[in-house]
């Protein structure tokens, strides 16, 4: 049999040999490359490495809440901040405060502070995320920012600490102060700073001066619609003023008196005196002022 020349043979070798690729080269083409990572997981992972990284620098620079538990603060982020205000606009800065322990005020006026603003107060450690979760759900479905998830304990730290703008730099830091806050009082001590710093009107903060400013009489003296009326002006405490009988504020304070009665805060009876109460008042018409705080 005739046999090929051996240059014949050797040609096809070589062709053979340079179109096996090299295990290297086998090795690289079953390896994924960089671009197969979606770009916004990367985008996503930084994010999380950022906020991370902020929370951490933030909570190493978080003020001292423990000194709150003997001492009562002298003033406020959001009192000086009205103070700033005040003064850009050639006004006269005006602060009522004063200071009473939680057995100095009316207790169903307490009861509706929370029933308005944290009814589950006694429940979470600083932030309800029941809530929160309920919010959420109701901006989704109506397509626009709904009703705020703030607890009284996120409430009193963005008071004592932070302005009144609503970015989300300022509420990831009222979470962590609201935790702090938790860590470090009693429950009934941030009930207790919070009836006192929080503002109920022009220039007005606590709860003791908001009664003298507009009924007159002190925080224990309050009558049920009176403390249901308070309660009811938080959401805007300088709109919503009882003196200008806003219906807003009858519609809320009403509704308030039917939580406390329906959780057994007070009875049948108490209710209908309160209702009764609240027609009797939004039947006067509005002043134009402040009731003058009593001496």
């Amino acid at each position: 049999m005739t046999s090929r020349p051996p240059s014949v043979r050797a040609s096809n070798v070589r062709t053979q040999k340079t179109k096996q690729p090299s295990s290297g080269a086998r090795r690289a083409a079953g390896k994924p490359g960089k671009s197969s990572v979606p770009a916004w997981r990367r985008w996503a992972l930084c994010g999380w490495l950022m906020l991370a990284l902020w929370f951490g620098v933030e909570a190493a620079r978080l003020p001292d809440v423990g000194a709150l538990r003997t001492q009562n603060p002298r003033t406020t982020a959001l009192m000086e901040q009205r103070v700033e205000e005040a003064l850009e606009t050639g006004t006269k800065p005006r602060v009522r405060q004063s200071w009473v322990s939680l057995g100095a005020v009316a207790p169903h006026a307490v009861d509706a502070v929370l029933i308005s603003e944290d009814a589950r107060f006694y429940k979470h450690e600083g932030v309800d995320w029941t809530e929160v979760e309920n919010a959420f759900e109701q901006s989704v479905r109506e397509a626009r920012l709904g009703r705020g998830a703030s607890t009284v304990t996120q409430q009193l730290a963005k008071n004592l600490y932070l302005s009144t703008d609503r970015s989300l730099l300022r509420k990831g830091k009222e979470f962590l102060l609201a935790r702090q806050l938790e860590t470090h009082l009693p429950k009934q001590r941030i009930l207790a700073l919070y009836l006192n710093v929080v503002e109920w009107g022009e220039g007005v903060y606590g709860i003791e001066a908001a009664a003298r400013e507009h009924f007159g009489v002190s925080a224990r003296a309050l009558s049920v619609a009176q403390g249901a009326m308070l309660a009811a002006m938080l959401p805007a405490p300088r709109r919503w003023l009882p003196a200008q009988r806003p219906e807003t504020l009858r519609t809320r304070a009403g509704v308030i008196i039917g939580r406390l009665e329906r959780e057994g805060r007070i009875s049948a009876a108490q209710a209908r005196e309160a209702q009764a109460e609240l027609s009797r008042f939004f039947a006067a018409p509005p002043t134009s002022g402040w009731v003058a705080e009593a001496s």
